[in-house]
C-alpha cells in the first residue's frame, strides 16, 4: 500500500532535511578528520567554540553516521566518520578501570567523569552500528563486551557509581533503565546474546514496577529503591521528554515480540506524558513538570529543548502507525509543525536547542557538550522509516 500524501510529503521533508542540512553540517563543522571523533561546541554558524569533546556525542555520532549508513543510503564519508569516533573512544575515552570519561581534550586527555553510564552506553550503540555499517565483527564483540561491562557497573553501584545522595535519601533515575533497551535493542542487530533480551526484560520489569505511578498518571523521574514516592521536589519531577521516548522505546519491543500488553502500556505512558507536557497555550513540549502541580524547582522548566520534541514526533508517528488513532496522527502534526516553525534556523545550517517557552530562541548555538548530532537525525531517519512503512 502506497503511503498517504501527507506521509509521501513527511518522507521527502525527513530526508531532504537529512542530507541537505543536518549531516553535512556535522561532516563540515563537527568532524575532527586531525585528532578523530567530533566537536560539538559549535556556534550558530557552525564556527567551534570549545575544543572540549563530550564523550557521548563520539559514541552518538558514531552511531548515527553508521546508521545513517545502514539505513538512508552508503556513504563512504559517513562511514569513515563512524570509524573515526569508534577508534577515538576505544584509544582515549575509557579510564584505566574501565569507565568511560564524560569531557576529553581534543586530542583525547581526560578532563572529567561522571557517576552515569550514559557515555559507556552510546559507545557500545556506536560499536554495534559501526559493526553492521562495515561488516567488521570486531567492533561487534566489542560492543557486546562493553554492555556486559556496563551491567557489571550497575551490579555495583556503590563501587562504580558514586550515590547522588547520602544514606538518609536512597534513590533510582529512570533515565539508565530506560536507555538500556535501546541500547540492547541495537546490539540486537549485530550479536544474539541471551544477555540482551535479558536486559530489555528486566529494564521494562523494573520501569513498570517501579516508575509507573498511576495515582499521578504519570512516569516519575526518580524513586525510592523498590519504587516508593518520595514527597519532595526532586521525586515529585515529570519530565515529560524522557518519558515519550521511553514509551516508543516500549513500542519497539512491543513489535518485535508481538506483546499487545506492552504496547497498551507504551501508549499509557505516551498519553500521559503529553498530557503533563504539551504547551496548551504557546505549544511545544516543555522540559519539567510536578506531579502535584507545585512549582517546579528547575529554572528551565518551561523551556522548550529541541529533543523532547523530537521524541514526541517519533512516538505518536509511530503510535499512528500501529493503533490508526487520529489522535496520534494529530499529535504528530501539531508537535511537528511547531518543531519546524520554531527550531529550524532560517539563515544558517541545523537547528537551535534552547527556546524560551513562547517559542522565542534562548540562546542560538547548534551544539554544546549536551546538544549535538543525535536527536534530530535520529527523528528525521525514523520517521522517514516510519513514513514509508518501516
Amino acid at each position: 500500500m502506497r503511503p498517504s500524501p501527507y506521509w509521501q510529503n513527511w518522507s521527502k521533508t525527513c530526508k531532504d532535511e537529512l542530507l541537505t542540512n543536518i549531516m553535512p553540517f556535522w561532516m563540515k563543522n563537527g568532524w575532527d578528520r586531525k585528532h578523530g571523533g567530533v566537536y560539538t561546541c559549535l556556534d550558530r554558524d557552525g564556527t567551534r567554540m570549545d575544543t572540549t569533546k563530550a564523550v557521548w556525542f563520539q559514541g552518538r555520532f558514531g552511531w548515527l553516521t553508521a546508521h545513517a549508513c545502514n539505513r538512508v543510503r552508503k556513504n563512504a564519508q559517513w562511514l569513515a566518520a563512524s570509524r573515526s569516533c569508534c577508534a577515538f573512544l576505544e584509544e582515549y575515552c575509557f579510564d584505566t578501570d574501565g569507565r568511560a570519561f564524560f569531557e576529553v581534550t581534543e586530542d583525547g586527555r581526560g578532563l572529567r567523569k561522571r557517576r552515569y553510564l550514559f557515555s559507556e552506553c552510546f559507545a557500545a550503540m556506536a560499536y554495534a552500528e559501526y559493526a553492521l555499517a562495515s561488516g567488521d565483527s570486531a567492533w561487534a564483540e566489542k560492543a557486546v563486551a562493553l554492555f556486559k561491562r556496563i551491567r557489571a557497573f550497575m551490579a555495583d553501584p556503590e563501587k562504580w557509581m558514586s550515590p547522588k545522595y547520602t544514606a538518609e535519601m536512597r534513590t533510582q533515575g529512570h533515565s539508565l533503565t530506560m536507555i538500556l533497551i535501546n541500547v540492547a535493542n541495537v546490539l540486537k542487530q549485530i550479536s544474539d546474546d541471551p544477555v540482551l533480551d535479558r536486559q530489555i526484560s528486566e529494564s521494562i520489569d523494573h520501569l513498570t514496577a517501579h516508575f509507573i505511578h498511576p495515582e499521578f498518571k504519570a512516569l516519575l523521574e526518580t524513586v525510592g529503591p523498590n519504587g516508593e514516592f518520595i514527597d519532595t521536589l526532586a521525586g515529585r519531577v515529570i519530565n515529560p521528554g524522557h518519558c515519550i521516548e521511553t514509551s516508543w522505546f516500549l513500542m519497539d519491543v512491543a513489535v518485535a515480540r508481538k506483546d499487545n500488553a506492552l504496547l497498551k502500556t507504551a501508549l499509557q505512558i505516551l498519553d500521559w506524558s503529553w498530557a503533563w507536557g504539551w504547551d496548551r497555550k504557546y505549544g511545544g513540549i516543555i522540559s519539567f513538570k510536578d506531579c502535584r502541580n507545585l512549582p517546579p524547582q528547575s529554572y528551565e522548566q518551561d523551556m522548550k529543548f529541541w529533543w523532547p520534541q523530537c521524541e514526541a514526533i517519533i512516538a505518536c508517528a509511530y503510535a499512528y502507525k500501529l493503533t490508526g488513532n487520529a489522535k496520534y496522527l494529530n499529535r504528530h502534526k501539531r508537535v511537528a509543525e511547531w518543531a519546524w516553525a520554531h527550531l529550524k534556523d532560517r539563515k544558517y545550517p541545523e537547528w537551535y536547542g534552547y527556546l524560551h517557552r513562547d517559542g522565542t530562541v534562548a540562546q542560538p548555538a547548534k551544539g554544546n557538550l549536551f546538544k549535538g548530532p543525535f536527536h534530530i537525525p535520529r527523528m528525521l531517519i525514523r520517521t522517514w522509516e516510519l513514513a514509508n512503512g518501516e
